[in-house]
Formats: C-alpha cells, sequence, structure tokens
C-alpha cells in the first residue's frame, strides 16, 4: 500500500485489514505510506472507533475484539496452537512451586501439558482445568470456589476472592482476553477483570500466553499492566515487527520453537 488513497471510505477498509492482519497501526506511518495529512488518518481512525471497529491509542490504534464465546465452545477452537502454547508455558514451571490458573481455554491446555513428576500444587478458580488435573497422578489441586459463571467457566464473586486471598503462588498463568503495549491486560468481564488482578496481586511472577489474534488488541476493562507481567508466552512464527516492543517493554518472550 504506497499509493495514495483518497477517498475516506477505502482508507478505512485499509485499515480495517491492517488491524486484522498485524493489530495495532500507527498514524504517522499511515500519513507517510500514503502521502497524505495526519490530520486525516486520525479522522478515519475516530470514524472506526465510533463504529466499535477499533479502539485508538496515542499514536494509533489497536484492533478491537468481540467477546469471546462461551468456554465449552472456545475448548474445542485452535487447539493445535493453544496446545503449543501450553508446551512452551509449562516449561516454566520449577519443581515444588504453587501455581494459580483461572480459567479460560489456553489455561486448560496449560494444565493439561503440566509434568507430573514435580510434585506441584495448583490452585484454580476453573472447575474444568481443576476436573483435568485431578485425572492426573502426581500434582495436587487447590480449588477456588464461588458461583461457577457457565459463560467463562469461572468461579467468581466474594467467595472466590477470599478463598484467594490465602493463596501466595510462585507463579500465576493468567488467562488473557486481549494484550498490547499500550493498555496491557484486558478482559471483557468486570468482574473476572477484577479476578485477574487479584491473582497477579497474590503471585510472586505472572505469565500470560495469548494466541495470535489475542496480541496487539483491547478488550473493555483493565486487568494489568504491562510490566506487571513477567512472561508472555506466544505461538511460533511471529514476525520480529510484532514482537519487539514487548521485548523493548522488558517481557521475557517464550514459544515452543525456542526460548526468546
Amino acid at each position: 500500500m504506497s499509493a495514495a488513497i483518497h477517498l475516506p471510505e477505502e482508507r478505512q477498509a485499509a485499515i480495517l485489514a491492517l488491524l486484522r492482519e498485524q493489530g495495532r497501526v500507527l498514524s504517522a506511518e499511515l500519513a507517510a505510506t500514503w502521502g497524505i495529512s495526519e490530520d486525516s488518518v486520525r479522522r478515519d481512525l475516530r470514524e472506526l472507533a465510533r463504529q466499535g471497529l477499533c479502539r485508538r491509542v496515542y499514536g494509533g490504534a489497536l484492533s478491537l475484539l468481540t467477546p469471546p464465546e462461551p468456554l465449552p465452545t472456545r475448548i474445542g477452537q485452535d487447539e493445535t496452537a493453544k496446545q503449543s502454547l501450553g508446551q512452551a508455558a509449562a516449561r516454566l514451571v520449577q519443581p515444588g512451586q504453587l501455581l494459580l490458573l483461572d480459567a479460560g481455554s489456553t489455561n486448560l491446555a496449560i494444565a493439561q501439558a503440566l509434568p507430573g513428576d514435580q510434585q506441584l500444587t495448583v490452585a484454580t478458580n476453573a472447575p474444568v482445568i481443576a476436573a483435568a488435573l485431578l485425572q492426573r497422578q502426581g500434582i495436587r489441586v487447590l480449588m477456588i470456589g464461588g458461583l461457577a459463571a457457565p459463560e467463562s467457566g469461572a468461579c467468581l464473586g466474594a467467595r472466590a476472592m477470599r478463598d484467594l486471598r490465602g493463596v501466595r503462588a510462585d507463579l500465576a498463568f493468567l488467562g488473557a482476553c486481549a494484550l498490547a503495549v499500550e493498555t496491557g491486560v484486558t478482559g471483557f468481564d468486570l468482574e473476572e477483570a477484577e479476578f485477574k488482578a487479584a491473582v497477579a496481586e497474590q503471585s510472586s511472577q505472572v505469565a500470560v500466553a495469548v494466541t495470535a489474534e489475542k496480541l496487539d488488541s483491547v478488550a473493555f476493562y483493565h486487568v494489568l499492566k504491562l510490566d506487571q507481567v513477567n512472561h508472555l508466552v506466544l505461538e511460533p512464527g511471529l514476525s520480529e515487527g510484532r514482537l519487539q516492543p514487548y521485548r523493548d517493554a522488558g517481557l521475557q518472550l517464550h514459544s515452543l520453537a525456542s526460548d526468546r
């Protein structure tokens, strides 16, 4: 896309295509590429944001994800990618650790990949994760209780928060609906976002595993700033252009292909 695009509708369609491809756009880069003013680009971004198609941030915009489908549906989606993330995340675990896993289909894949010979204890507010771990030898399960939400598969509310305060974890694997350098970790449910933030507070280190479409995107509610995350577990094959901002932010990047 090196030629100027003069019609706003054409520019906005091109911006949406870029957001689907790479998750973020920068106003200055688009203006230089198309030979137009940054004000024109900013007007396009304002219009797309007004339609709920992106989230404006300083200097550009991020992809705005739609709320996820219920957990039973998500468990069967992107299985290969989630298994890859689960295996890469399991490499972070040390013998004898107490782990915290909140709800999510990627965290279920992490639970299934955990080694059974390292005397691990796993605390979780997700009944499906607890059930999967109870079938494994050598892993103790601590269930965080409360009313289970069928959409997220998470036990939430006052009881869950009270149980969580009694846990001090070595490492938390935090389910993320969306993640970006500019906005950190974000989620779609307010109560779940508050629980995730509390999980991070109760953990010495925090790891987030995300599939490619969740990277460089934003959801409705703030969970954590990026500097509160220690490890980012990613699918292999992502471009250096997408990875470098996270390295620059001080995160340790991991994938099944290599430790980045």
